[in-house]
């Protein structure tokens, strides 16, 4: 069975090159021209990928978003976007994003990250890890202890890392080959940011697990917490998008 991609890009042009493309890659595709239409599609298909323009008419790329996230929905998701800065990006991956791609991009660019977004699950042991109060679920991305929240895939990803690596202090540059796995965009600011983000889990779950600073770079540990940084603020929810129906609603 071929892989479901929903494309919603409104540029006519841009959105047929990019089905042609797709479909000749073997990916089964179905295009769309605004968020109001992505939305209505995505409640009466399933779809293993989800590729989402930010700038549409009607609904855009982060309130359709906002709203699959907020609805339980955890299909990946693919943002393409035409603004470079970093506010943007963070904005993205705080709805939710499990990726993003900058405009304009290059085609062998997108296609290894729709391989990337829609294979990785298939990559992951289908298995529970635990470390002290909290335990990962690889199979539905959640992450519990008292409470229970739904992980995005990079988040999943570092979790994963962490906990396979306790008790070991993991470096800026091993994470980012480890779980960026040497993406250009990728750098040290991603990695904080990523870190606030579980931070900001842990604590919603009400894990004594917190990701601690050490000389290195970060590890993982039971029983206290560092003391919130200002690059740290973002933790106090984390990816908003990404809670299941167990946590809180953005």
């Amino acid at each position: 069975m071929s892989t479901h991609l929903l494309l919603a890009e409104d540029t006519r042009d841009l959105n047929r090159a990019l089905v042609t493309i797709l479909e000749h890659e073997g990916y089964e595709v179905s295009p769309v021209y605004d968020g109001e239409e992505a939305l209505q599609l995505i409640q009466t298909e399933t779809f293993d990928g989800i590729i989402l323009d930010i700038m549409m008419p009607k609904r855009n790329g982060l309130e359709v978003l906002r709203e699959l996230r907020m609805g339980g929905i955890v299909t990946p998701v693919l943002l393409l976007t035409a603004k470079a800065e970093v506010d943007d990006r963070v904005l993205g991956l705080d709805a939710g994003a499990d990726d993003y791609l900058t405009k304009p991009f290059a085609m062998k660019e997108l296609l290894a990250r729709v391989r990337s977004m829609t294979r990785r699950r298939g990559l992951f042991d289908a298995e529970r890890l635990s470390f002290g109060d909290v335990s990962l679920d690889a199979e539905t991305f959640e992450l519990s202890a008292g409470n229970a929240v739904r992980l995005s895939v990079k988040e999943f990803e570092l979790m994963q890392t962490l906990v396979r690596n306790a008790g070991r202090s993991l470096s800026h540059e091993y994470l980012l080959g480890h779980v960026w796995h040497g993406e250009k965009d990728a750098d040290a600011d991603t990695v904080e940011l990523y870190v606030s983000y579980l931070r900001g889990k842990l604590k919603w779950v009400g894990s004594c697990v917190t990701v601690a600073r050490s000389e290195v770079g970060f590890e993982l540990v039971r029983g206290k917490r560092d003391a919130v940084e200002p690059h740290d603020a973002a933790e106090q929810g984390g990816s908003t998008g990404s809670t299941d129906s167990k946590g809180p609603r953005a």
